[in-house]
C-alpha cells in the first residue's frame, strides 16, 4: 500500500460509497514570535475551511504528551491517543487519510503514530491542504465513534541510546535543516550540532516546491546517496519528532524502512552527558 494519496484520487475516494476517514492535523512548529504575533491556530483554520467530512486533530494535545525531559513532543499516552482516534472515528477496518497545510509535518506525525499503533491502511494527502482543488466545508462533523485499539510496536521507534547505537551500526538520518545538523544555529534547543554518527538529511530537500514528494525514484537514489540501501538499518531524527515522521514517510514511498527516533534532538541536547558534534562531518 502506497503511503500517500494524491488529491484526485482521495476525491474520487470521497466520492465512492465507502469514503476513508479523514484527519485534518493543521499545526506549525512553535517558536520564538515577533511581539503582538498570535500564535497559529489549527483549530481556527480548520473551522475557517476543510475537506468536507475532515475531523480535526490537535497535534500538540493528542499526537503528543506534555513537553518535557523526554522532548518537546514525546509520544502521547497510548489509550489517550486510542480514545482520540475513536472519537474521530478511526476504526481498524476502515482506511485513514491525513493532512495538514501543506507542510506534511503534522500529517506525517499523525501517520506515523497510526503506523506505530498498528493501523493497517492510513496515507497522508500527497501536497496537503493546497493540493485538494475541491470545495471546502466549514460545518464540523460528529463521526460515529470508531473501534481502533492501538497495538504499539508495529513500526520501528528508536530510544536515545538506540539512535546512538544505529548511528554506529546502521545509518541515523538528522531531517532538520543543515545549519541546525552543523549547530550553525540553534534556535529552540540547549546546545547546537548533531548526535555523532548521524548524517545530515533535511526532509525538505524530499519535496518538490509545490509540497508534493518527488518521485519514489528520485527518493530511492537520493537516500542510496546517504547511505540507506543494501539493507541497512535506517533510523530518523529530527527537533521533536515531528519532521522526522515526515522523513520516514518519505523513505517509506521510496520503498525503504525507517525507525523514528521520538525524543529526537529536544530530547538528546538536554542531556548534558550525551555528546554533541558539530560542523558538516558526521563524527
Amino acid at each position: 500500500m502506497n503511503a500517500i494519496i494524491s488529491a484526485s484520487r482521495l476525491a474520487s475516494d470521497l466520492a465512492a460509497g465507502t469514503p476513508p476517514v479523514l484527519l485534518d492535523v493543521r499545526w506549525q512548529l512553535s517558536v520564538a514570535r515577533a511581539a503582538g504575533e498570535p500564535p497559529f491556530d489549527g483549530r481556527a483554520e480548520y473551522e475557517a475551511g476543510h475537506i468536507p467530512g475532515a475531523v480535526f486533530v490537535d497535534l500538540d494535545r493528542e499526537l503528543a504528551s506534555a513537553a518535557g525531559p523526554r522532548g518537546r513532543h514525546p509520544l502521547p499516552d497510548v489509550a489517550e491517543f486510542g480514545a482520540a482516534m475513536r472519537r474521530a472515528g478511526v476504526s481498524s477496518g476502515t482506511p485513514v487519510v491525513v493532512y495538514d497545510g501543506g507542510q506534511g509535518w503534522a500529517a506525517a506525525r499523525a501517520w506515523w503514530l497510526l503506523r506505530w499503533t498498528g493501523h493497517p491502511n492510513v496515507r497522508v494527502l500527497d501536497g496537503g491542504l493546497p493540493a485538494w482543488e475541491g470545495a471546502l466545508d466549514t460545518s464540523v462533523p460528529a463521526p460515529a465513534e470508531g473501534d481502533f485499539e492501538p497495538q504499539p510496536g508495529a513500526v520501528g521507534l528508536l530510544d536515545a541510546d538506540g539512535a546512538a547505537a544505529l548511528a554506529r551500526s546502521g545509518v541515523l538520518l538528522d531531517a532538520r535543516a543543515g545549519e541546525r545538523y552543523r549547530g550553525e544555529v540553534e534556535p529552540i534547543d540547549r546546545v547546537g550540532g548533531h548526535i555523532p554518527g548521524a548524517v545530515s538529511a533535511p526532509t525538505n530537500e524530499n519535496v518538490a516546491a509545490d509540497g508534493r514528494f518527488l518521485p519514489a525514484e528520485e527518493l530511492t537514489a537520493r537516500f542510496k546517496e546517504l547511505g540507506a540501501s543494501g539493507g541497512a538499518d535506517v533510523g530518523v531524527y529530527c527537533g521533536s519528532g515531528v519532521s522526522g515522521a515526515h522523513e520516514v514517510l518519505a523513505l517509506a514511498v521510496a520503498g525503504i524502512p525507517a525507525a523514528l527516533y521520538v525524543g529526537s534532538w529536544s530530547e538528546w541536547s538536554s542531556d548534558p552527558e550525551r555528546p554533541v558534534a558539530v560542523g558538516p562531518d558526521p563524527q
